[in-house]
């Protein structure tokens, strides 16, 4: 543990454990591409599932975490952004499936 702390650059404990936190955020931020391109090549096509949603509002919370205690600004801004957008794509889908559950299906044409 001692060599990997140092390879990283850590100082201290307590900023092994914060580098350790970044690193997995990364992780999180970097499988949602994995997820999305798998999605898509199962289907033949682009989609966006709503696990990539996730991964991408797990990833901003954690690396917005270690941001702040880096003290950050620049990467504090970009990852508060990404934070808000990722939910409301979450609150999005939400409320399209609810308006689905819902919503009758339309009469069948003839």
């Amino acid at each position: 543990m001692q060599a990997l702390a140092e390879f990283l650059g850590a100082d201290s404990t307590a900023e092994f454990v914060w580098i350790l936190i970044g690193l997995a955020g990364q992780a999180l931020f970097m499988g949602r591409f994995l997820i999305q391109w798998l999605a898509s090549e199962k289907a033949k096509r682009s989609v966006i599932p709503l696990a990539f949603w996730w991964f991408s509002i797990g990833g901003a919370a954690v690396l917005l975490a270690y941001a702040i205690h880096r003290g950050d600004p620049v990467f504090i801004l970009g990852q508060s952004l990404g934070f808000f957008i990722y939910a409301r794509n979450l609150w999005l889908i939400r409320a399209e499936r609810r308006g689905a559950e819902v919503t009758p299906p339309p009469p069948p044409t003839a």
